[in-house]
This record gives structure tokens, sequence and C-alpha cells, in this order.
């Protein structure tokens, strides 16, 4: 129902969501051992990170292809389907909660690409040299 009414994201983009959504609470329990095993309300950065880490273990170096391929193209979009989903009642959400908290917080390109992309030697040097193996 939802991809109808906003047919900009795959259904996928909303299973991944939710499934990061389930692996970012279950990574700031482990963080928080003091924690009385309650659920707490996950802001909007730190569902980012988690959704940032949760798609690079599950798709790699093919994680900004797989996302783009949902209509997934920058963070704002993870914070759209999101509200989505509140809208729906499938997530629930603050008062202080808006689509701004996911405006930005990181570039696509920066962590889901450049740490696979290739090391950069600087000109001239062999390949022994930039491994550091003169």
């Amino acid at each position: 129902m939802i991809c109808k009414e906003d047919a900009r994201f795959d259904r996928k983009a909303y299973d991944f969501v939710r499934l990061g959504l389930d692996h970012t609470v279950k990574e700031i329990r482990k963080k928080d051992a003091s924690r009385t095993g309650k659920s707490r309300h996950v802001s909007g950065t730190e569902l980012l990170d988690g959704l940032r880490v949760y798609a690079l273990e599950q798709f790699g170096p093919m994680t900004k292809t797989v996302l783009n391929s949902w209509g997934v193209r920058q963070c704002q979009d993870f914070g759209d389907i999101v509200f989505n989903l509140i809208e729906y009642n499938a997530f629930s959400k603050t008062e202080s909660d808006r689509r701004e908290d996911f405006a930005n917080l990181y570039d696509f390109d920066d962590v889901f690409v450049k740490p696979f992309l290739p090391a950069q030697r600087p000109r001239g040097a062999s390949a022994a040299e930039a491994l550091g193996s003169t």
C-alpha cells in the first residue's frame, strides 16, 4: 500500500529499513550493557548510522548499487521511508523526531563506494613502494 502512494521507493527498501532498525536496536543494546532490556527510541542519527553499517554488512561493495536500484540515493530518502512507515503505524515517533534529522548525515559515495576503491599511490611510485615493501 505504501509503495502505491509513494512509488519512489521499492518495497525492498521498506523491508531493508525495518530490518535495519531491528539490527540497530540490537547493536545499541549490545553497547549499552547497563540497559534493563527495555527498548528505547532510536534517533534519526542513530538509525542512519545503523542503516549504513547494516547495508555494508549485507551488500559490501554493491551497497550503493542496491540502494539506488530501490530508489534510495541519499540519507533523506531513508527519512522519507521512515516517515512513510510512521504514517502507516509501522514505526513510532516522538515529538522531537523530524524528517530533517535524516538530512545529509553522510554522502553515499563517501561511505558506500570510497572504502572499496583501491588505494591511490603517489605518481611515479612503484606498486611495491606504495605497499611499503621497498
